[in-house]
């Protein structure tokens, strides 16, 4: 608001936050403070005193910067679409100016000064500062990030919550999350995460410049999700010790690990894994007006050498060879995000989604940072597109081959099946909480010839069958089981099948191990080696009976299990090994919000879990979280909970926001972790009846 000095011209400023606001759909992050996106024209009003003297002229400066390093001069008329320019309607004593910004105009809090000119151009007043906020506009067709599709805007945009792909390729888990991109001050510190970047404290009025690129924007965002070298927002952490941080199956929303980092000065929050830097990422992103999508690629390789082949190393007890380097590995999963933008930067052909890694991984320009990278240079197999799209190509594309080093160091082959790299690529759809597979926009079909074109172009090898023109081997090998609930006991069954007219002898090893998400091996549960003889055209079955008390050692209920079974036979070609791994399902937590819920008035929510255990948990807490309902709240569970024991806790809360809202719990307790629920809640407005 302006001076209210008696001879002052202008009186007041209206920003008309409301109207403007709504105009923009930007009344999910505020309703005070004026938030617009470029490309689109906003009006503010000014009031002037009744002694406006005539022929006076008004003239407006926008500043750009923590120190003004940008300035830019409001044009009268419009001129070209490249540039900022406002025009202004005289109403009684308020004057309307309308502000038209370019589509490519740099996004950040701008603050705008009103000079009143007199006409020998001597400025007769001007006003304070006025600030607001400028995103990019998805809606706006002229703007490098437009997206023509409504339903598409309306999830990739403007929706709060999530549902994050994770498990192996064969067992899919859906994990809801809460992106919570509109909520306080959270667009705050989306810009406060681009200040604290290496470019923009080297040379902020570059930086600040660079800002009308989503290219530019979604690097730098990548690179600061991870701390890896700069003041960004997460700590990784893979090996399973989290003291002194939050491990990172316990989030369910980006929004505490945001306001965690700014709080603590940009600190780094510990601790992150592939999914929650990807979630991250993706509530800064959609925050800033890029549509964005959270992306899961199953049976995803990490190609170190960038030969698009990934060696993986056994002892001969199937052990994984440490030798100190780093090694190519293949993870259950990995999440990334594609952003939507149009790729002026590059030839043409490569507008639309981009991959953007922000899991630290490799060194990109120096940077821990990956993408964008087009989707379709990844399905081309053109690998010269920048950014990073050897290393994306390879994630969904390397050969896995697995070798025994024996004693003396020879390396032998072995034959595996489900190998396959890149699997069930996933994404949350925009219809609701489902899966949509989007494998096809990554590769072409397995075994068509474009596949083999692509290979070629990127220089992997096609997979001949072994020794050439050899015979397939007559014995094959599978591991079947039920789908089993974490702490029962439950059977695998090994099945060894011989197609050949031959009765054959062979060495059985079946090895039980637990693994994390990115196959770090986490220790052996149960091995066996036995002879077994399987006459012509027959089968035999070897049963594993996994008891509770034994893989509990082991395994923990957020790793999967995996059972490898290896077959030694006289006369077969090389040695088969399959792998299957065994998720262990976790019992769910029962969330219920009953009765008619109202933004700002209480409501009860009631949360009850089971102990599926055969032994007691104790240091049992609830936290709960939900864009629009509440900020992040625990509730502790004093003592023990005995086995088949029901918890039940309640608490109260309310609600900020209207619309369709998602509650999102976690349970966590000395043996069982990661337990989540979810309960759908509808925040009505309340009409009062005069």
């Amino acid at each position: 608001t302006a001076n209210h000095r008696p001879q002052s011209l202008i009186n007041d400023v209206d920003l008309r936050s409301h109207e403007n606001n709504l105009a923009h759909r930007t009344r999910e992050i505020d309703r005070e403070r004026l938030i617009v996106r470029r490309g689109q024209p906003f009006s503010i009003t000014l009031q002037c005193s009744k002694s406006l003297p005539p022929k006076h002229h008004l003239e407006l400066v926008l500043h750009l910067g923590k120190r003004d390093e940008v300035l830019i001069k409001v044009q009268k008329e419009r001129g070209a679409g490249d540039k900022w320019w406002f025009n202004q309607q005289r109403a009684q004593d308020e004057m309307l100016l309308t502000l038209h910004s370019p589509a490519d105009a740099i996004i950040g809090q701008y603050r705008l000064a009103v000079l009143m000119m007199s006409p020998d151009g001597r400025i007769l007043e001007k006003t304070d500062k006025i600030k607001f906020h400028l995103l990019f506009n998805p809606w706006c067709k002229d703007d490098v990030v437009y997206l023509p599709d409504e339903s598409l805007l309306q999830e990739y945009v403007m929706n709060e919550d999530g549902v994050i792909y994770m498990g192996t390729w064969d067992y899919i888990k859906s994990n809801p999350w809460n992106y919570g991109q509109f909520e306080d001050y959270v667009m705050d510190i989306c810009f406060e995460v681009l200040d604290n970047s290496k470019d923009a404290l080297k040379n902020s009025k570059m930086d600040v410049e660079h800002r009308y690129d989503p290219v530019y924007v979604s690097r730098v965002i990548t690179a600061m999700v991870n701390s890896n070298g700069d003041r960004g927002v997460l700590t990784g952490r893979w090996d399973d010790s989290y003291s002194g941080g939050v491990p990172p199956y316990r989030w369910t929303g980006s929004v505490p690990i945001l306001q965690q980092w700014s709080k603590a000065g940009a600190r780094a929050v510990k601790y992150g894994q592939c999914w929650v830097f990807a979630a991250v990422a993706c509530t800064a992103l959609r925050c800033l007006g890029i549509p964005t999508r959270l992306i899961t690629n199953f049976s995803s390789a990490h190609d170190v050498d960038g030969n698009l082949s990934i060696d993986i190393l056994l002892n001969e007890r199937l052990e994984p060879l440490a030798d100190g380097r780093k090694k190519d590995s293949s993870w259950n999963f990995h999440c990334w995000v594609e952003s939507w933008m149009k790729r002026d930067d590059l030839p043409k052909g490569y507008d639309g989604w981009q991959v953007l890694d922000p899991t630290p991984q490799e060194l990109s320009d120096g940077e821990f940072c990956c993408g964008p990278c087009p989707v379709t240079a990844i399905k081309e197999g053109n690998l010269g597109v920048k950014y990073d799209a050897p290393f994306v190509f390879a994630e969904v594309n390397a050969d896995i081959i697995h070798w025994i080093v024996q004693r003396d160091g020879q390396r032998k082959k072995v034959s595996v099946d489900q190998s396959g790299v890149g699997r069930n690529i996933s994404t949350k759809s925009v219809y609701g909480d489902y899966r949509d597979d989007v494998t096809l926009h990554y590769k072409y079909p397995e075994g068509s010839k474009e596949e083999r074109e692509v290979y070629e172009k990127a220089g992997r090898k096609v997979t001949e069958p072994t020794n050439g023109s050899a015979e397939p081997g007559h014995l094959k090998l599978s591991i079947k089981h039920a789908k089993p609930v974490f702490g029962t006991d439950f059977d695998v069954i090994v099945e060894v099948k011989n197609e050949g007219s031959r009765d054959a002898h062979a060495k059985l090893t079946m090895l039980v191990m637990a693994v994390t998400y990115h196959s770090l091996h986490r220790g052996e549960c149960q091995r066996q080696t036995i002879s077994v003889t399987v006459p012509a055209h027959k089968a035999h079955k070897e049963v594993l009976r996994l008891h509770y008390d034994d893989y509990a050692r082991c395994v923990s209920e957020h790793h999967p299990m995996r059972v490898k079974a290896f077959l030694e036979a006289p006369g077969e070609n090389e040695p088969i090994m399959t792998v299957a791994n065994i998720p262990l399902s976790m019992p769910e937590l029962l969330v219920q919000v009953p009765g008619k819920a109202f933004v700002w008035d209480q409501v009860t929510a009631y949360i009850s879990f089971t102990n599926p255990l055969p032994v007691a948990l104790k240091g049992g807490v609830f936290t709960a979280e939900g864009a629009g309902l509440l900020t992040a709240t625990e509730v502790h569970v004093n003592g023990y909970i005995s086995p088949g024991q029901k918890v039940s806790v309640e608490f109260v809360f309310s609600p900020m926001r209207t619309g369709v809202r998602k509650l999102l719990v976690d349970f966590d307790c000395d043996r069982l972790k990661d337990v989540k629920g979810v309960a759908t809640v509808v925040v009505r407005k309340r009409y009062h009846v005069v």
